[in-house]
């Protein structure tokens, strides 16, 4: 008789039993529901563990760090885990690292406190509101019209360098890109920003090499084109993709 007619391999064959007893474990939760969970009822440094659409043995931990949430990828292997430089050799060991709060540091020299795990389960009320008046305001449309629409969130931030509009000095701002805003602060700890950049007006995004800087960028309005740099060009490219998807993005909701 096989391991497998005994019962043996069902972890390897079913990868997400184990996973489905970790109460943080939200198999099928979309990136785009993670952002929303963890940015409207989440806290700084909570974080959950999804599948991701990148394989059958990949999965995606998700991590709120104030204002944004930012994925990072775990694979699996047989009863191994993956994450950034570490091997876990059971979900044991996995679990338990996330116990002691692990620090993840990003290119940008930003540190994220993985504090608390975000629970699937979550104990809800069963109350309803009622209805005393249901009428239609009869307006021409039909089932046709009705197309379901809503903004990704696609949200990211971190340090990066801007050219000044009249003086052309450098200076080190504090960026987040959040549905369709990218505002940027004095730095991380300021509350209002000195301004935020509507992406539905801005026309072009693409690498820049007329500044004299590298890793440099740049967001074309019509107003004003400006200029920005990462530290590392990965962190630029980065912020390229996910600018540029966000354009994409607009321009097929128009």
């Amino acid at each position: 008789m096989s391991k497998s007619d005994t019962g043996g391999t069902s972890a390897q064959e079913d990868p997400e039993d184990e996973l489905e007893l970790l109460g943080w474990f939200h198999n099928g939760l979309s990136r785009h529901a993670t952002e929303a969970l963890l940015l409207s009822n989440g806290k700084d440094g909570s974080y959950l563990l999804r599948k991701s659409h990148e394989g059958p043995n990949c999965y995606a931990l998700s991590v709120r760090a104030k204002d944004s949430v930012k994925h990072f990828q775990v694979t699996r292997s047989g009863t191994t885990y993956t994450f950034g430089f570490n091997e876990f050799r059971s979900i044991k060991e996995f679990v338990s690292h996330f116990a002691n709060e692990p620090l993840l540091g990003s290119e940008t020299g930003t540190i994220i406190v993985l504090k608390c795990p975000y629970p699937r389960e979550v104990e809800e009320p069963s109350i309803y509101e009622s209805v005393h008046v249901h009428t239609v305001m009869h307006s021409g449309r039909t089932e046709n019209d009705l197309v379901a629409n809503a903004a990704s969130l696609g949200t990211k931030e971190g340090y990066l360098i801007k050219q000044g509009a009249i003086i052309k000095n450098w200076k080190t701002r504090w960026f987040t890109l959040n549905r369709n805003e990218l505002k940027y602060f004095k730095d991380k700890m300021c509350a209002e920003p000195i301004r935020t950049l509507d992406l539905m007006e801005c026309t072009g995004i693409q690498f820049d090499y007329s500044q004299e800087k590298v890793n440099c960028f740049c967001l074309v309005f019509p107003e004003r084109t400006f200029y920005l740099c990462g530290k590392t060009g990965v962190e630029t490219d980065e912020w390229i993709k996910i600018l540029r998807w966000k354009l994409a993005q607009i321009k097929k909701s128009r």
